[in-house]
């Protein structure tokens, strides 16, 4: 009950300040599908314009030369890729405030960056394939084995194969700006525009018939949104 008034005067005063704040975000890059990944941060305040995040990225990373295809049956899976590539991203990050925005209007500017180790699931892709009009097998994708894509019906089923994934072990780095809209303080509402570099130990092959990599680079958006008290 004491630290209300406090709180009101602080707001009154015309400040936005705040010293904790949780967000959610959904991640869209260059080397992800419609949905590239997922994010939860938690961040503090060091002083009025300087914070420190801890986040985790769980994101999908894909070869850019993957294309999709339809079946005559209404399936969708690409041709030619022999393994998904999950990215586990914990990172520690700072953020700096270069616009604050007044309470309750405007739109605050932020610029951040971060770093971390990132431990990468290798799981296989599946497919069905066609034996005879009675008889299909789903199996990874073998570049000997699969020379034509018309003798797809389609995709694995969902995760399958996840329990023969391999591990690979990596870091990455990211840089970006922050822009937050909203109208109240206690709520967040955002989008955090950026780069990110992502190096493994090891070459992950994705697609055995074209280029593979180990270092990958991605421009991305996320859309977030959260709480700060």
């Amino acid at each position: 009950m004491g630290s209300l008034p406090a709180h009101g005067q602080r707001e009154d005063a015309g400040n936005y300040e705040y010293d904790r704040e949780v967000l959610f975000g959904i991640n869209k890059n260059t080397n992800g599908g419609l949905i590239g990944g997922i994010s939860f941060k938690i961040g503090s305040s060091i002083d009025d314009n300087l914070f420190q995040f801890f986040q985790l990225e769980l994101a999908n990373v894909k070869n850019p030369k993957e294309v999709r295809y339809n079946t005559a049956l209404g399936n969708s899976f690409i041709f030619g890729k022999s393994n998904y590539l999950y990215s586990i991203r914990p990172q520690y990050g700072r953020e700096i405030i270069m616009f604050k925005k007044a309470p309750h209007q405007g739109v605050q500017v932020s610029a951040l960056a971060a770093v971390g180790p990132t431990l990468g699931l290798i799981a296989p892709y599946y497919i069905e394939v066609y034996l005879s009009r009675t008889e299909t097998i789903r199996q990874q994708y073998d570049p000997n084995l699969h020379q034509s894509r018309f003798d797809v019906l389609g995709p694995g089923r969902l995760f399958e194969g996840i329990g023969e994934s391999e591990l690979a072990f990596g870091a990455h780095a990211k840089a970006a700006l922050s822009f937050e809209f909203g109208f109240f303080k206690s709520n967040v509402t955002g989008l955090e525009l950026g780069y990110l570099l992502e190096g493994f130990g090891k070459e992950i092959v994705l697609m055995p018939t074209t280029e593979n990599r180990q270092i990958f680079q991605s421009v991305y958006f996320t859309l977030f949104y959260g709480f700060r008290r």
